[in-house]
């Protein structure tokens, strides 16, 4: 055959396929899911989400200092209770397991640990929903009072990133202007700026005992058939004071963070949510995957859309295995 063109020959060998890579997977740009709960000396594995442990504040502090040591430097922190009510009190009162380890490990820690913190009701909520129950709907507005005061509260406790899941109308500009109004003005807002009410968050639902009692979120988190809207979402966030903007689920929408990436000059989140994780796991587990080889597959192809930041479960296991640079 007489080719001028043969793409192939950039695929020879390794060395030369590592000359001409495109998109590169930083560790610096991952960050590391952890759920806290009540009590002391809790550290439960969570079905569905090998490696994943329910803590308690105590365990947290200790898995953390351990997880330094392996270089993560980034957490993102979800609360666990068995004290939910129609008004979600638990998610500010003092005895909060989230606030409580936010406190002790920037304390501990300081600037050497980034803790984000996750704001939404769910969690809080006898519902199960990320909003406040009125008639059987969710309210917007008395909502978004709520989770204002809640982010209030973990900027306060010491937070450096607020990140509003909810998914309620005007929640970012509330808390923008409320943060502003405390002098909390150097706390980040990572706002989940398209969050799809998606069949990928099963194991999270039974990692934060958040699952809706009545009903599902299709009412306030995004239809999965919508692309445009996403655009709509991202303006009305980057307008209201969003520092970093997020997608999630982030395999089954790399078109939507390919679209973030084209149209805000704001760093782009991804959320590599529990589904995306226990299936890796699973085909692992069964002998029908190569874990890190699919590991990497993944969140190289979340970078190559478009995103920054990667919150993922797998953080652990990357470093812990010298999966990347090995």
């Amino acid at each position: 055959m007489n080719l001028n063109d043969r793409p192939r020959r950039l695929r020879r060998t390794p060395v030369i396929r590592d000359l001409v890579f495109e998109s590169t997977l930083h560790m610096d740009h991952l960050i590391q899911p952890y759920f806290v709960t009540d009590g002391t000396e809790v550290h439960t594995e969570i079905p569905g989400l090998s490696g994943i442990f329910r803590e308690s504040v105590d365990s947290l502090v200790k898995t953390i200092a351990d997880d330094i040591k392996l270089s993560i430097k980034k957490v993102m922190l979800f609360g666990v209770t068995d004290r939910k009510d129609p008004v979600a009190a638990s998610a500010m009162d003092d005895d909060n397991p989230v606030l409580r380890a936010t406190q002790l490990l920037k304390k501990e820690f300081g600037d050497e640990l980034f803790v984000s913190t996750d704001v939404c009701l769910c969690a809080y909520t006898d519902s199960g929903h990320c909003g406040i129950m009125v008639k059987d709907e969710v309210d917007n507005d008395s909502s978004v009072e709520l989770l204002t005061n809640m982010a209030v509260a973990l900027a306060e406790s010491g937070s450096d990133c607020v990140a509003p899941s909810d998914m309620m109308d005007g929640r970012i500009g509330a808390i923008r202007k409320a943060l502003e109004s405390k002098q909390l003005t150097k706390t980040i807002i990572m706002a989940y700026t398209a969050k799809y009410a998606s069949s990928y968050y099963g194991p999270f639902r039974e990692a934060a005992n958040s699952a809706p009692g009545k009903g599902d979120r299709k009412g306030y988190q995004m239809d999965f058939r919508n692309r445009s809207e996403a655009l709509r979402e991202l303006a009305l966030d980057e307008s209201e004071g969003a520092d970093i903007v997020m997608v999630k689920p982030a395999l089954a929408y790399l078109d939507i963070i390919s679209d973030f990436r084209r149209h805000t000059k704001l760093p782009v989140a991804a959320y590599n949510v529990s589904g995306e994780y226990a299936s890796v796991k699973f085909l692992a587990q069964a002998g029908f995957a190569d874990e890190k080889q699919m590991v990497l597959e993944n969140l190289t192809a979340i970078t190559r859309a478009g995103a920054k930041i990667i919150i993922t479960y797998h953080l652990r296991d990357i470093l812990k295995n010298e999966w990347i640079g090995a």
